[in-house]
Order: C-alpha cells, then structure tokens, then sequence
C-alpha cells in the first residue's frame, strides 16, 4: 500500500525533534509545520518509490539549501511546476552492472568467468534488481557457475519466474505493482506491442494494433505507459520495452488475451511493415514489376516519405524490424505475406550491399513462395539468390538457382521474367569467365529486349554487354550501345537514377580501355558523386577504384594510393568480393589501409 502523506510527515516530524504531542492530525496544519520546522535547516531527503505528486508535494522542504531527491517507477512529471528536474535512471551500463556482480557474488569469482558474466548482464538487461537477485543466488550457492546461471536464465518462458524466486525480492511483482495501476486502454496496448518481432517501433506502428475508433486515444496511452515506465522513448516517436518488462506483457498476454486476438494484433503489426516498406519501395525503385497483395486490415498511418532520400532512410532505420517482421510471418505461416516482405527489401540491398542479410531474405523468400504455391513468386526469388550467390563466390549454386529461375518463369508464361533471368545467366557467365558464352547470350537477350515495350530494360541490357565488351577488349564497341543506355537514362532521372550513375561507370571503364584518360575521369568522377548522393556505397566505391586506375595510368601514384584507400575501406566495410583486387592493386603501389 502506498506510505499515507500524513503517516510520512509524522516521522519526518519526530526525527526532526517534534514532540509527539504537538504533531496535528490534519494534513494541511502538518504541511504548515513541517515547512515551518525545515525553513531554516540544511537538509537531504530521500523519498523512496513515490507513487504520485501529490504523495510527494507535501514532503518538500521549505528551505532553500534543503534537497530532495524521489525515486519514482512514474515520471512524476506534476512536480516540474514545483521546480523538480527529472532524471531518467537507465539500465547500468556493462561494466557497473558487472561491479555490482562483484559486490555481491565475490570479486574473483566473477573475474573467473568473465565471458558468462557479460551474458548474465544482457539477460539481465541491466537492471539492478534483476541482477541483485542473480547475483544473490550466486551468493548463496558458492559452487554453483555463473555459466550455469546463465543457463537457466536463457530460457525466455522461465526467466521472469526465476529473477522472483529470491525471498522479497521478485521483478515480476516490481513490474506488476505498474501494470496493475493503467488504464485498460493501456493495459491493453502495453500488452499488444509486446507482441511486436522487433525491438524497437515507432508511432504509426502503434496505431497499426489500435481499433479505428480508439485511435484518437493512441497519444493519451502513450504518455500514460511512458509515465509509467513501462515504454522508453530511445527517439522521437520511437519507443522500446526493457527487455523483461516485454517478457512480462508477453506472459501476461497469454494468459489475458484470446489467440485470436493475439494472431491479429500481429498480424496488423506484420502487415503495416508490408505496407510501409511497400510505400518506400515505390519511391526508391517506381519501375519494379510487382505481386499483388489483398489486406486483411489495411493500415490507418503510413510514414510520411518526402523523397528517394527520407524512403531509404526509413529502410535503414527499420531495417531490422523488416528482418524480424518476414521471420514472424513465415514462422507464424502467413507465407504469401512473408515472400512480400521479401520481395519488399530489394531497394534497400539495392543500394546497402549486405550480403549475408540478403541471402537470408532471398532463402526464406524462396521457402515462402514454395509453401505459398506461387510460380512467379518462386522464379523471382531464385533469380535474387542467383546473383546474391555470385556476389559471395558460390558460383554452382548461383548457376543452379538461375537456370531454375528461368524454367520456372517459363512454366509461368512470364516473357519478361524470362528474359531477365536469361540475362542474368549472361551476367554470370561473365562474371565467371565464360565471355564468349555470355556475348552470345546477351545478344540473343538484346534481341528480345528490342521487341517489348519497355526502354529501360532495352538500356540496362546495353550497359551490360558495353561492360562485357570493355572487358573483353573492345571498349570501341562498348561505346555506341553505353550512348544508347545513357539516352535512355537520361528520360529515366526521376525513376531509376542508380542506373543512369552506373551507365556512368560504364563510361569511365571503355574510355579508359582507349586511354582517353581525361574522359574517364570525368565520368568515374561524376558517377562517385551521384553515387554518394544516392547512398550506393558498393557503387561508389567502384568509381575510386576506377579513379585509381585512372591517376595510375598518369603517373600519380600518390593519388591513386588515396583514391584505392578509399575504395577498399568501403569494400571492407560491406563485406564486399571486390575487396581482395583493390586491396592487391594497393599493394603493389607500396601503399597500406591504415598508413
């Protein structure tokens, strides 16, 4: 039960030396006392886990040099107006939270199993509770681990249950004393968004899981779990869980919430991530061919995406959501919504060459689009891993992938899918040093491409056999058909300005195969400048190492040295195959990374 003001100020009264018997019995005369008494007086009061301001307003000292310090699960932000400055108390951080192990498990045991150590810190979140009740097992159990802790911690079901086993001192009942006192409209979202895949999400998500007719109540709530605690706002409109406190909601959800509920609470949640990066996705790459996709419950708010700018930028900042969101949906079997989301972060990999999650995504894609029984979902996902897989040095299964890619577009009767897994067999052929296979292939693609109304696949196939050519030592005939591709491009700029920058690099390449050295640079030099205004790092970096090859070419060698630096820091950094050549090419000019 909350402390009663009046019970507070009467001990406060005696400890400050009023007799007993002149102590009121009313509230207000002894809040006129207690200022009169602490008027003139230096002091520090400590006021423990208050509940409210107005359980705190008549403990204030009247005198200027007193000070009072509150701890509050609530944010307590009524007293602002009374002159309080709010602290928000974090997590400890890593190296307290493993202090206060020290402090009461033994200095040298802890020491002793310092790796486990810091993982009983990240289960525990930090908090100092949770890590006082680990810590006093530890304690009482001297032969028992610390790894062994950690162990029976791991278990998400259990751990709540096993961070409240120590006599008075239990986290769930720390967390209980807060939920219990929301609203029900709070209770209920604080429950709900515990259901999220992601460990961070941002208001129009919130709105996502609320009924259209509570949606006006949507701020209310917020300021309301905020004030309770049990949400953090990490940055505007962004808003996370403690990791237990979201254990807590979780387990109390199942026991509160029917199933159905719950499966469609996280199925808006699912669904919004759909149709938010569906809406970027539009704004990035506008000429991409596209499934259609029937909502359960469309969302009521979307981010507001200014520009191609503002759209990657959301991929980025929910990037990780968006991967937790697909493992959700085909975990949960809403397969066609999983190879959505999928299909959905290609812009992203477009511009962020992450290949390792982008395998990821293309594998369960694929797996997606198999259990969802859809041909074309399944050819445009062995066509992804295809090139994904050529990126990484698997050249088989790249091969493997896009020759199934191409039986399943056909199967399908999709022309177009067809002709652009068969340039992607061209591209590979290339890539592996079948040239000749891969000239023959892409004229044949040409070919076609000539036929269907559409010019920007006629300019990305010339880009493609330019590129091919350059490489095979006809960068004269590589001009003609870049020309073409750049036209092209040039009435493109406002859909597909990645491909009008890399026309570009195709450029610089065939003028520096003539040796127009001038006129390479100037290409490679603007094409690293869209490309860094397009946020294309692998690209980019392509134009520094064709900068380098150029300054090489003149003779400067200090500026190719500073341009193939830059390149490999960004080959290194994407996890790029491109790494190893331009690092070589460094090297042999006596240069380093780190110099």
């Amino acid at each position: 039960m909350p402390l009663d003001p009046r019970a507070a100020l009467t001990a406060f009264l005696r400890s400050l030396n009023v007799p007993s018997q002149r102590i009121p019995v009313e509230l207000a005369e002894q809040v006129a006392l207690y200022r009169t008494v602490t008027a003139n007086r230096s002091l520090l009061v400590l006021l423990d886990d208050a509940l409210s301001a107005a359980q705190v307003r008549p403990l204030v000292p009247a005198s200027a040099s007193a000070v009072l310090v509150v701890t509050s699960r609530r944010r307590l932000t009524g007293l602002i107006p009374d002159g309080a400055q709010l602290i928000d108390v974090h997590p400890l951080p890593s190296t307290t939270a493993v202090e206060l192990l020290e402090h009461t498990a033994g200095r040298e045991r802890i020491a002793q199993e310092s790796g486990p150590t810091e993982e009983l810190v990240r289960i525990c979140g930090g908090l100092p509770l949770a890590l006082v009740i680990a810590g006093g097992r530890l304690a009482g159990r001297p032969r028992l681990t610390v790894r062994r802790v950690v162990s029976e911690l791991a278990d998400e079901a259990q751990r709540l249950t096993r961070l409240s086993a120590v006599e008075g001192l239990s986290i769930r009942a720390m967390i209980e004393v807060s939920y219990q006192a929301l609203t029900p409209h709070a209770a209920t979202l604080f429950r709900r968004l515990a259901l999220h895949p992601g460990r961070e999400f941002c208001a129009e998500l919130i709105a996502a899981t609320t009924a259209p007719a509570d949606q006006n109540r949507v701020p209310s709530l917020v300021d309301e779990l905020l004030e309770a605690s049990l949400w953090e706002e990490i940055a505007e409109e962004r808003f996370r869980y403690h990791d237990l406190l979201r254990l807590y909601a979780r387990e109390v959800s199942e026991h509160h919430d029917p199933e159905m509920e719950r499966r469609a609470v996280q199925l808006a949640m699912l669904e919004f991530y759909f149709a938010a990066a569906h809406q970027a996705d539009i704004v990035v790459t506008p000429y991409r061919r596209r499934l259609p996709y029937v909502f359960q419950r469309p969302p009521a708010l979307l981010p507001t995406l200014a520009d191609r700018a503002d759209a990657l930028a959301w991929f980025q900042r929910e990037r990780s959501n968006l991967l937790d969101a697909g493992r959700a949906a085909f975990q949960l079997g809403y397969h066609e919504l999983a190879w959505h989301l999928s299909d959905v972060m290609w812009p992203l990999f477009l511009y962020a060459k992450d290949y390792m999650d982008r395998l990821e995504v293309d594998e369960r894609g694929l797996h997606a689009a198999r259990a969802w029984g859809n041909l074309r979902a399944e050819a445009n996902m062995l066509k992804r891993l295809s090139r994904v897989h050529s990126k990484l040095g698997n050249q088989d299964a790249a091969e493997q992938h896009n020759l199934a890619a191409i039986d399943r577009y056909r199967e399908a009767g999709d022309v177009l899918g067809t002709v652009d897994a068969e340039e992607g067999l061209a591209t590979l052929y290339a890539d592996t040093g079948r040239e000749h296979q891969a000239a023959r292939l892409f004229e044949r693609v040409l070919l076609v491409r000539r036929t269907l109304p559409d010019p920007r696949s006629i300019g990305l196939t010339c880009l493609n056999v330019a590129m091919l050519l350059t490489r095979m030592g006809q960068p004269a005939t590589a001009l003609p058909l870049l020309a073409e591709a750049e036209e092209i491009f040039l009435r493109l700029t406002d859909i597909d300005p990645y491909n009008g920058a890399r026309v570009l690099l195709g450029v610089a390449g065939a003028e520096l195969g003539l040796g127009n050295l001038e006129a390479a640079n100037r290409a490679a030099d603007e094409a690293a400048r869209r490309m860094a205004q397009l946020g294309s790092a692998n690209e980019r970096a392509e134009a520094l190492d064709l900068l380098g090859l150029v300054a090489e070419r003149r003779g400067d060698e200090e500026e190719a040295r500073r341009r193939y630096r830059e390149a490999v820091a960004v080959f290194d950094a994407i996890g790029s195959p491109r790494l190893a050549e331009v690092r070589g090419r460094l090297d042999m000019l006596g240069g380093t990374v780190t110099e």
